[in-house]
């Protein structure tokens, strides 16, 4: 059972910003935040892929795997505009966000013990703040680490928990089960949790200060949280955490 709740955020009615140019033009994007102790440092967007309006035939069925659990999804702590879970009815079958969660968890614990250092602990609190920031950017049509109230992501964490020294973001946008084609020319269709998931870490390693941020020595804490809105968009944010008091690599 959830414990104790904070207030939620006042939300003022905005209209519905995403047309068809925003999705053609900005179809992913990446930023990252490294907040050290209490200083914010934003890094640059990405060049976004956009949506390739051409049917697509399959010819091979799609097999949807199973990824290891990452950790406790009912933390005392949790932020109220947690929406949990959500879903999207793929062409393969239906996409859940805690499942894009669990293998974006896994693959970047990957990437981290590939380069020689300790994977993240999963912290359902952290990971809970994280949902709440991905749906709250669908809800309110932006995407940025600072949301309309000014609040930055070490706000948004100490308003629900408070416990990291050091804390850091990176989130992304893209769509699942359509097909985008990307700067280099290469067209993908994430079809799967596990593709998702594999091509919001794969964008993060390839940008120098996602990378940075996945690859920082002193994270030992961290939670993902995915958003599927109903057209397929998605957004994932990725906090990071330092309980301990060694210095940043």
């Amino acid at each position: 059972m959830a414990g104790p709740r904070r207030a939620g955020r006042h939300r003022p009615p905005t209209s519905d910003a995403r047309g068809p140019d925003r999705a053609i033009l900005g179809i992913f994007r990446v930023l990252v935040a490294a907040i050290l102790v209490t200083a914010l440092a934003l890094g640059a967007v990405v060049a976004a892929p956009y949506v390739v309006d051409e049917l697509e035939e399959r010819t091979s069925p799609v097999t949807f795997e199973e990824p290891p659990p990452a950790g406790d999804r009912n933390p005392e702590l949790v932020d109220p505009d947690d929406p949990s879970r959500s879903t999207y009815d793929a062409t393969a079958g239906t996409v859940t966000s805690d499942v894009v969660e669990d293998f974006v968890h896994q693959k970047v614990n990957e990437r981290r013990t590939e380069h020689g250092l300790e994977p993240i602990e999963w912290d359902g609190t952290v990971a809970s703040v994280s949902r709440a920031h991905s749906v709250d950017m669908a809800d309110r049509s932006y995407f940025n680490h600072t949301n309309p109230d000014g609040e930055n992501p070490m706000d948004r964490f100490n308003d629900v928990g408070g416990y990291c020294r050091g804390y850091g973001e990176n989130i992304a946008m893209t769509w699942v089960d359509r097909k985008v084609r990307h700067p280099d020319g290469s067209t993908t269709t994430y079809e799967t949790p596990e593709a998702l998931a594999e091509g919001l870490v794969e964008q993060w390693m390839n940008s120098p200060p996602h990378r940075r941020a996945i690859l920082e020595e002193s994270w030992d804490r961290g939670g993902v949280g995915v958003y599927l809105a109903d057209d397929g968009q998605v957004f994932a944010t990725h906090n990071f955490c330092q309980t301990s008091s060694s210095p940043f690599g």
